[in-house]
């Protein structure tokens, strides 16, 4: 098992520091954990422009899309509870889903963002759970489901969300997340925040830079209207300016797909039990069957909305492998560090957190100065690179 030594961590700090300095960060704050312990926890920088805050390492941000692997474990520990294997029938749990070509859609085709219900044709808005719900049971798959694979980037969370109502009787998957594993655990991290937490969270401000090469061809095709990534981006209606995820109200209502707030601490922490088999303090959180789901790739495509390659495990991003004979054989990137099992999920703007099972380490960085993008840059990735010595 590889161990991060002090100098490892001498150069994660120094590239962490460096981020203010020479990458824009404003304020930030990064947690690493190995076999259930934090071996590093930095917060620096500052809440707001005005720098009338300090960031510290307790800061709560919106980490966005990286809210998607807390809410696909809640629906996976919701399937186990109903004793449903993922490929099973969605239909099983909501039969309502069946209509328009979905009648034979498995739960593996939400997890893998292969079901082609990515974008809606109803224009329904965001703040609508009801009519959001309505309008993917009318949904007609974009592609045969199974057949490609394309960032459900809103989608995702509502089709979490309604499998862990269905099976649970819960109101959200939010309050499943609390009861099963945030209380538990006394996470940092809410999908839904309490009105007494609102004080901590950081102010977000957008970003005027791309922070991935890979960005490139989703920014341009982000930008061109009616492809599937605008499309995508803007299903369904509502919440698409910076300054919407600034506003208490967007905080409490936890969306499944992007509303998540918490601190690097509470993200790191939550990775740490995944990276040791689901278990913290003697206690089994989340099943070992279900860690295994999270490693093991069901997808792995160019993807559509994405517009780069991009591997899925079970509601969760894995990095894909090299394709290209004339290039040694491994990964394409490594944005999730060395370890092949390893799993995690960017947020838009920077964020990163992730699970390296194999060597019981987990990684989170959150940040409130935003880039464009929808994955990982150097800010993240030069932790990472640090951190294992690669």
């Amino acid at each position: 098992m590889f161990k991060p030594t002090s100098s490892h961590l001498a150069d994660v700090t120094a590239w962490f520091e460096d981020n203010f300095r020479s990458r824009g960060d404003l304020g930030a704050s990064v947690s690493v954990w190995q076999s259930g312990v934090e071996i590093l926890n930095l917060g620096a920088g500052h809440c707001d422009r005005a720098r009338s805050r300090v960031w510290t390492q307790d800061t709560l941000a919106p980490v966005w899309s990286a809210t998607k692997a807390p809410a696909a474990v809640c629906a996976l520990m919701a399937l186990e509870e109903a004793r449903l294997a993922i490929d099973s029938p969605v239909g099983e749990v909501w039969p309502e889903f069946v209509s328009s070509g979905k009648e034979h859609m498995s739960f593996a085709h939400l997890f893998s963002h292969t079901a082609g219900l990515c974008a809606l044709d109803e224009r329904v808005s965001i703040l609508n759970y009801d009519s959001v719900i309505e309008a993917l049971e009318h949904q007609q798959p974009l592609w045969e489901p199974g057949m490609k694979q394309g960032y459900h980037a809103r989608t995702f969370g509502f089709l979490m969300d309604e499998i862990v109502r269905r099976i649970t009787g819960e109101e959200s998957l939010g309050g499943y997340f609390r009861e099963m594993i945030g209380g538990p655990m006394d996470l940092d991290f809410w999908i839904g925040l309490p009105v007494e937490e609102h004080s901590r969270v950081a102010t977000l401000y957008p970003g005027k830079i791309s922070i991935a090469d890979a960005d490139r061809p989703f920014l341009k095709a982000f930008n061109t209207s009616g492809t599937i990534t605008q499309r995508t981006f803007t299903s369904p209606m509502g919440l698409n300016a910076i300054q919407d995820f600034n506003q208490p109200e967007t905080w409490q209502r936890g969306y499944a797909s992007m509303g998540g707030v918490g601190s690097a601490h509470g993200l790191g922490k939550f990775y740490a039990m995944l990276a040791q088999g689901g278990t913290w303090e003697g206690r089994q959180i989340v099943s070992e069957a279900i860690v295994r789901q999270l490693s093991e790739t069901l997808s792995e495509e160019e993807d559509l909305v994405l517009c780069t390659p991009i591997a899925f495990g079970t509601g969760v991003m894995k990095d894909p492998m090299q394709t290209n004979p004339e290039q040694p054989p491994g990964k394409l990137r490594q944005y999730f560090g060395p370890s092949p099992s390893a799993f995690g999920h960017p947020g838009a703007g920077g964020c990163l957190a992730f699970a390296d099972p194999e060597n019981q380490i987990s990684f989170a960085y959150v940040m409130n100065q935003m880039e464009t993008g929808a994955l990982p840059g150097p800010k993240s990735i030069g932790m990472i690179e640090r951190l294992y010595g690669l």
